[in-house]
């Protein structure tokens, strides 16, 4: 049963999907980052200071705060501007994938298109070769 679990986890399919995984969660970190440091920033900026992960819309008479935080240790709230946020966020980060992936798609099809080398032919036909030259030379001298 060990051996055959062994077999299963280091099929190439299960090591390549974890690798993935792994580069995946660390590519969302980066996104994130982007989203909520650069890109949140900017439109607050253009938009007068919007900033979308502070609306919420509360959903109990006991909530009084402003701030999202306080609001959710008073009572219940509807977070729809963090919803947003996080929207927002998975659109960039399907975007940026989908560029990554044109362009190794495109770089796949460019190295398909391109001709394919001749492979060198194997050390005894260039020893036969060589030979036959040395051969047809002594004839015709």
């Amino acid at each position: 049963m060990l051996e055959e679990f062994k077999k299963f986890a280091m099929r190439g399919n299960v090591v390549d999907l974890a690798v993935g995984v792994i580069i995946g969660a660390a590519f969302g970190s980066i996104v994130t980052s982007l989203v909520a440091d650069i890109i949140m920033p900017i439109v607050g900026a253009v938009t007068g200071g919007l900033d979308f992960s502070n609306y919420f819309m509360a959903l109990s008479k006991s909530v009084t705060a402003f701030s999202l935080a306080d609001a959710k240790k008073q009572g219940a709230v509807l977070a729809w501007g963090n919803f947003l946020t996080i929207v927002i966020n998975f659109l960039i980060i399907a975007w940026v994938l989908f560029m990554v992936i044109r362009g190794l798609n495109r770089l796949i099809k460019k190295e398909a298109d391109q001709p394919a080398k001749p492979a060198e032919p194997p050390r005894q036909e260039v020893l036969l070769q060589e030979i036959r030259d040395i051969l047809a030379k002594k004839l015709a001298a």
